[in-house]
């Protein structure tokens, strides 16, 4: 295991660009703190409704607080932002839209974020939708806020426009 201590890495893009798995990957190998934004962005009401955004941050600060080395993964813009500057490098996962498609569709339960794979794939239309909607968006979520964020970041960055590393 190399020494993580100051390690800190953002990864975002496009949803099922394969973040969650890089992370993973990331967290597994080289044995640091993975938090996915989904987990702390939402309430847990239906239809899903946005946390307040204070709300989200103060969570994330627990998390930095108790990791000396983290990978930060998610497409939330405005809770980027508030990381990066504690962030030493960040990726961004730039893949194709029909790539993220096939993406979610062969992707496996996330049993963080849905009670049974059965309904995680009954949000698979409405997900699918999401992702094709990702170059048309004007909000948190979109590739434009996406490539601002990625070019206004000073530190070390990665683009990835595959999953093939």
């Amino acid at each position: 295991m190399s020494d993580l201590t100051n390690r800190k890495v953002v990864i975002f893009g496009n949803s099922g660009s394969g973040k969650s798995t890089l992370a993973g990957e990331m967290a597994n190998i080289e044995g640091f703190a993975h938090l996915d934004l989904d987990t702390l962005a939402w309430l847990p009401d239906m239809p899903p409704e946005r946390k307040p955004l204070a709300e989200s941050q103060r969570e994330m600060d627990v998390f930095l607080e108790a990791n000396a080395g983290w990978v930060i993964e998610g497409c939330y813009a405005d809770l980027l932002e508030y990381v990066l500057p504690c962030a030493s490098e960040i990726i961004y996962m730039n893949l194709p839209v029909e790539a993220c498609v096939a993406n979610a569709k062969a992707r496996p339960w996330e049993p963080h974020k849905y009670e049974s794979k059965e309904a995680q794939d009954a949000n698979l239309d409405m997900l699918i939708r999401w992702i094709r909607d990702y170059d048309t968006r004007d909000d948190v979520f979109s590739r434009r806020v996406h490539e601002a964020l990625y070019e206004r970041y000073q530190g070390k960055k990665t683009v990835y426009t595959s999953n093939k590393r």
